[in-house]
């Protein structure tokens, strides 16, 4: 084979950037990339979820290789890739790239930071593999997102490809953390291939498995550039051949060369949105749109009907079944809720907007936010399918009970490119995500040394700060 496949050619591109480094301005966004992951998972150490699977690799044992959040002693690699993985997608607070449509932050990072940890490797070395795995991460979803379609094929597949393509790009970060040289990085994604998976029903009709999605594909990309460090081989089209990943998941209409498209050159990385409200990224514009009209003095009990117009694909999410997003399950499905989280917006919520007390069983119960998500009716808007999924828009009408209608359209969702959080919003977030297993100091410390990675000789001070909490400790609720 004459021609690099495009698993060498990635490997060859992980290879170089972890010999030569990313640079300072992505090595520093890659530390945004870990603070934000480690706020998220701090949050979610008493979810069910989390708690199911720390119980799970507990009992399982073995060598303790590095951090695992929430036990005293230390996991195997692979193990402490699970556990951080689920811990960091738990919350539905994790980072969004557009128009992939995945989460690339919460397999990479969890897996990256339990083999640095394993291979007592540098801050720098850890930013740049974190770097690179999100960049492949996100590459392999862009491959599959469908112009024509105006959405990721994986999705319309009911495809979870954060699951998917997250897998390889943790075997990535992990295989260059291992010290594999690009043929052996080509061999740990090309195992990774076969070992992502993720199925979405979850988000339409309940069931938590979902969380546990990013926890799998960091425990399958750790495992993966195992494999390929003890002799294990992965074919080398494994990501274009007639039964590799683009054809198996996607079919013809995955766009192949989009994978290498200016690799090395333009990095996406930049570009990938942090989340500002710890719910399914399809109804943040509805939650922005919501706390302008409360900002104006809009008052709910003065609200007759409202009318949510988002994306006809992200409807399939947050908007259907009408009955049931009316009447969220549980804390969690209110997450994935338009109506929920519009009426709680418009009635008043936490942190940057909404936050994690707007999610918890007892909130999607409230009376009040029920009556008011009762009178939320979604529809597909026209001008937010023409947009999507660039952005994630929404345009949320009130009509009032005098009559009087009140509109406001949101084309440009907050966290991203075109409308950042700032460094304080950053900082902020991990605060209010760490308060009930840190205190404000601890939180401090651990935002220091995250930022300090990027000419930091070891993990050490990181690593010491987490292990600030204890299960003895103060405990999230």
């Amino acid at each position: 084979m004459s021609e690099s496949t495009v698993v060498q050619r990635l490997a060859e591109f992980a290879y170089t950037a972890g010999i030569n480094g990313v640079g300072a301005e992505l090595r520093a966004d890659a530390a945004r990339r870990v603070l934000d992951v480690l706020g998220n998972s701090l949050a979610a150490l008493r979810t069910p979820p989390a708690v199911a699977v720390r119980t799970l690799v507990d009992e399982w044992g073995g060598r303790p290789q590095a951090t695992a959040l929430g036990l005293p002693g230390g996991l195997p690699e692979a193990s402490a890739a699970l556990l951080g993985g689920t811990l960091a997608h738990a919350m539905d607070f994790d980072d969004t790239h557009l128009p992939s449509v995945l989460h690339p932050s919460a397999s990479v990072v969890p897996a990256a930071l339990a083999v640095a940890e394993s291979r007592n490797v540098s801050g720098p070395r850890l930013l740049d593999a974190v770097g690179v795995g999100i960049e492949i991460t996100i590459r392999l979803g862009i491959a599959g997102y469908d112009a024509a379609l105006g959405n990721s094929i994986f999705f319309e597949r009911g495809l979870h490809a954060t699951a998917i393509c997250g897998t390889v790009g943790a075997a990535a970060a992990a295989a260059v953390l291992s010290g594999l040289d690009a043929n052996g990085i080509a061999h740990a994604m090309g195992i990774a291939a076969s070992m992502g998976s993720g199925l979405l029903e979850a988000n339409r009709t309940g069931g938590t498995v979902k969380r546990v999605h990013c926890g799998w594909a960091a425990h399958g990309g750790v495992t993966a550039a195992g494999l390929a460090r003890t002799g294990m081989t992965g074919p080398p089209t494994v990501i274009e051949g007639r039964f590799g990943l683009l054809q198996a998941f996607c079919g013809d209409r995955a766009d192949i060369d989009a994978i290498c498209r200016g690799l090395g050159e333009h990095w996406e990385l930049p570009g990938v949105f942090f989340k500002p409200y710890p719910c399914n990224h399809f109804t943040h514009a509805g939650i922005d749109a919501a706390l302008r009209l409360r900002a104006q003095g809009i008052d709910p009990d003065d609200i007759a009907e409202l009318e949510l117009g988002a994306p006809t694909a992200a409807l399939r999410t947050i908007g259907f079944p009408a009955e049931v997003k009316a009447r969220p399950e549980s804390g969690y499905h209110a997450a994935f809720s338009g109506p929920y989280t519009v009426a709680a917006a418009l009635l008043g919520g936490g942190g940057l907007g909404l936050f994690h007390e707007d999610f918890t069983d007892t909130a999607a119960r409230d009376p009040k936010r029920l009556a008011l998500a009762a009178r939320v009716h979604c529809i597909p808007d026209p001008h937010c399918d023409s947009i999507f999924p660039h952005q994630f828009p929404a345009v949320l009408t009130a009509r009032l009970r005098t009559g009087q209608m009140r509109t406001e359209r949101v084309e440009v969702n907050r966290g991203g490119p075109g409308n950042p959080l700032s460094a304080e919003e950053l900082a902020t977030k991990f605060r209010l995500n760490a308060a009930s297993a840190l205190t404000p100091a601890e939180a401090d410390q651990v935002t220091d040394h995250v930022y300090r990675l990027v000419d930091a000789p070891d993990l050490t001070a990181l690593l010491m700060s987490l292990k600030s909490w204890s299960p003895t400790k103060s405990t999230p609720g």
